[in-house]
Formats: C-alpha cells, sequence, structure tokens
C-alpha cells in the first residue's frame, strides 16, 4: 500500500475507464508557453514528463504523461515538489500555473512507477506468507514524506500558484488542484475523491482542505461515496474559480497568471499566509499575524511604490521586492 490509491489501471476496460472515474477526462489539456519543444516518444523521465518553462515571470508546470493520465510516479512527484520550492525561492518568478497535457489533470499516484511501490524503500516483504507487507510504521512515512510533502508544497510556495485543471483530477490529483490558491478549469474537468473505491482512507490533505473549503458535510459527501464532481458543479461549491471552454483554458490562466506576476509578489506572499492561517487559529492569533504582516510588507519597495503612485494619481509600477 502507497501514500495514493489511484492506479492508472483499473478493473474496468480502457473503453469505460472514463467512466469509472466520472467519464470527464476529455479536454484537450492546456499547454504551457509557445515554443516549448515537444517531448521525445518514449521518454518518461521526471524532467520530459514533469517541465518547468518560464515565460514573462510565470513559471508553467506542466504534467506531461497523457497515457497514464498524467498519474505520478514517486520520481514525478519529488521533481514536481522541487520545482515548486525552486519557484518559491526565484525571484524571477512571480506567479505559477500548474496543468496537464491530455486527457486528465492527473489521475493520482502511479503506484506501479518510480522509486518502488511503497515510496520508502523498504519492501516490507513477509517471508512466512510470500507476501508483501508494509512494516509498522511505514505507510505513516510514506504518506508524511510522499502525499502530504507534495500538497505542502503548494501551500507553501510563496509565489500565487493557479491550477489549470484540464481534465479528471482524482485522488492526490483533486488535492493538487485544491491545493492551490485560484482553480480554472475546463468544462469537462472533473474532480473524483476516488479513495473509498479502493477501500482507502484520504490522503494528501484531503480531509483537511475540503471541509474548509466546502464544509464537512459536503466533504463527507464527496470522500464517502466517491463519486465524480463535474467542474461546474464543482464551481457551485466553490472548489473552482471560473469554468471554462477547453480552447480558453490555456488562455485565461495565462492572463491570470500575469496580472498577478505584475502585482505586489511579497504582498501576495503574505496574504496568502494569513489566509491560509485563518481557519487554523483564534481571532487573537490572526489579528496579530495580520499586525506583523503589515509591519513586513511596509519594508517592500512595492509597499513604497504603491503608496507613492496613490499620493502621485498614477498607476504603479510593482518590482516583487
Amino acid at each position: 500500500m502507497t501514500s495514493s490509491p489511484h492506479e492508472t489501471r483499473d478493473d474496468t476496460p480502457s473503453a469505460g475507464r472514463d467512466a469509472a472515474l466520472g467519464g470527464a477526462a476529455r479536454a484537450g489539456g492546456a499547454p504551457p508557453p509557445e515554443g516549448r519543444p515537444a517531448r521525445e516518444a518514449g521518454d518518461d523521465s521526471p524532467e520530459a514528463v514533469v517541465t518547468c518553462t518560464t515565460e514573462d515571470a510565470v513559471a508553467w508546470l506542466t504534467l506531461d504523461r497523457p497515457h497514464a493520465l498524467n498519474a505520478l510516479t514517486w520520481d514525478q512527484r519529488e521533481r514536481l515538489i522541487g520545482l515548486l520550492a525552486d519557484a518559491s525561492a526565484d525571484d524571477a518568478v512571480r506567479a505559477v500555473v500548474l496543468t496537464g497535457r491530455g486527457r486528465g489533470f492527473c489521475a493520482g499516484a502511479d503506484l506501479r512507477g518510480g522509486s518502488g511501490s511503497n515510496g520508502s524503500g523498504s519492501s516490507g516483504n513477509d517471508n512466512s506468507t510470500g507476501r508483501t507487507e508494509p512494516a509498522a510504521g511505514q505507510v505513516a512515512r510514506t504518506v508524511e514524506r510522499g502525499a502530504q510533502r507534495l500538497i505542502a508544497a503548494v501551500l507553501d510556495c510563496e509565489k500565487p500558484v493557479i491550477a489549470a485543471v484540464n481534465g479528471t483530477a482524482a485522488g492526490i490529483g483533486a488535492h493538487l488542484a485544491l491545493a492551490c490558491d485560484l482553480v480554472l478549469a475546463a468544462e469537462e474537468a472533473a474532480f473524483v475523491e476516488v479513495f473509498v473505491r479502493r477501500g482507502l482512507v484520504p490522503d494528501g490533505g484531503g480531509a483537511y482542505l475540503l471541509p474548509r473549503l466546502v464544509g464537512p458535510q459536503r466533504a463527507k459527501e464527496l470522500m464517502f461515496f466517491g463519486d465524480s464532481l463535474p467542474a461546474a458543479e464543482a464551481a457551485r461549491l466553490g472548489l473552482v474559480n471560473r469554468v471554462l471552454p477547453a480552447g480558453e483554458l490555456a488562455g485565461t490562466a495565462r492572463d491570470w497568471a500575469q496580472r498577478l506576476a505584475t502585482g505586489p509578489t511579497r504582498a501576495l506572499a503574505l496574504t496568502k499566509r494569513l489566509v491560509n492561517a485563518s481557519l487554523d487559529t483564534d481571532r487573537s492569533a490572526a489579528f496579530a499575524a495580520e499586525a506583523w504582516a503589515q509591519e513586513i510588507n511596509m519594508t517592500t519597495r512595492d509597499a513604497r511604490e504603491g503608496v507613492a503612485s496613490f499620493a502621485q494619481r498614477r498607476s504603479p509600477v510593482f518590482e516583487g521586492r
């Protein structure tokens, strides 16, 4: 057993697999900026299938493994975590877009790929039965070091992260999208809490994220039944900011990202931290955090530029510092 249950192979025929996942993985995908070289056929290296292209201070992180609905192997997940950390620390990056190619955004974790199916380097073999079983504590460590680190990398990124959900987002793939600061979805996209279908408990912060977004009753409904949630219904529940025709997804993501990339980057980072922490603390702590965020932000060039531009009745020019 690994940190996520979303096998790219299902027990249904291939023609019915989309229906098993909600019948939603039909969008063509949100392409990254123009000019990115095409991936060579058969190249499934992490660098090839989790790509990063930076354009106009926007880092486009693209899951490019369409034959597997962009399910993540262990090493691909590690690369994505690293790219998010790099974007967070790079002053030249001021916004991030996370998207996929093909019919899926991310079908979850590929249990068959990467550095071993349990992602921990331990086989957990029970010699008395010949069966492979996880050692005591191994599953918890795998979840903590794997799925939870991935979601934390999105939540903790100091730059605003936009999810451009082009198709099915299942299991950890759904949580990856919902952890982003803003979520755009193609009309064909869907979100699936698929864990219950495998008799498993949600991981990747799902039981943390969903109740905060839709409330406990709705979260339980989604997790207890594992039904596919179409993009339009996800938007109605507040999980998605905008639902768009597939052909408009990339352009809208680019427009939003460029607006963010020309904004006051440090103020956005502090705002993100305040909002993310607001549901985990009491009023006194939230007010104190807000006051200190103001204190820190007023030392930035962008804050001084914002005040000066207001006094001078002109549009601000933010530098991201």
